[in-house]
């Protein structure tokens, strides 16, 4: 195999790994499964009415990234706020790390792609000089070939490289959005068993 080409099995498998990553996430991230538009009018009802039930609680966490907050806010409802708060952040910062996986890994393929493309193209280069020391600069043919292979790997690094980027960029400002989105939905989540609690009192 040429020096260069070696290049071209790991940038193709970046590719890949890339494409898949991205259509995961899309899927997973889409808001009806991690914001149910439903969810949140169904739980309000039960602060409302008073019946707040183990069950409700364990079929939330099961339920969405979202659910998880709110039954985390839930099964402290009858605690302190500072309490109730302190719970909903801590399962809040494992739903992002959840929202968040592998979404790194896409803006490491971005970083290497463009590298490895470089080491192809040294590759390519080394079999230039290699040739022209070889056979000198009368064989228009053998240097030909290794700069094409240079400028090759360059490209194929750069093609998966921008497109990875995109993705990255992507899918760090949508989980983002969600997080925000699940944050105004926590917040007023105790702020309905402040005030459930404040009328009970």
């Amino acid at each position: 195999m040429k020096a260069g080409g070696i290049m071209m099995g790991p940038i193709i498998l970046a590719s890949i790994v890339t494409a898949a990553i991205f259509l995961e996430r899309l899927w997973t991230l889409q808001t009806k499964r991690v914001l149910p538009a439903e969810l949140t009018e169904k739980v309000w009802r039960w602060v409302e009415q008073g019946q707040i039930q183990d069950k409700h609680i364990a079929a939330l966490q099961q339920n969405s990234p979202l659910g998880k907050i709110l039954a985390a806010g839930l099964t402290n409802r009858n605690r302190d706020r500072v309490v109730i708060r302190e719970a909903i952040e801590d399962t809040g910062r494992h739903v992002v790390h959840e929202l968040d996986r592998f979404i790194g890994t896409v803006g490491t393929i971005a970083s290497l792609s463009p590298l490895m493309g470089l080491l192809g193209t040294v590759f390519g280069m080394i079999r230039t000089f290699n040739s022209i020391t070889v056979s000198g600069i009368g064989n228009p043919a053998s240097l030909a070939g290794g700069i094409a292979e240079a400028l090759i790997t360059t490209a194929a690094g750069l093609t998966v490289a921008i497109p990875a980027l995109l993705a990255y960029k992507y899918l760090r400002g949508r989980v983002q959005t969600l997080v925000v989105q699940m944050e105004k939905e926590a917040i007023k989540l105790v702020e309905a068993l402040e005030s459930q609690s404040r009328e009970g009192a």
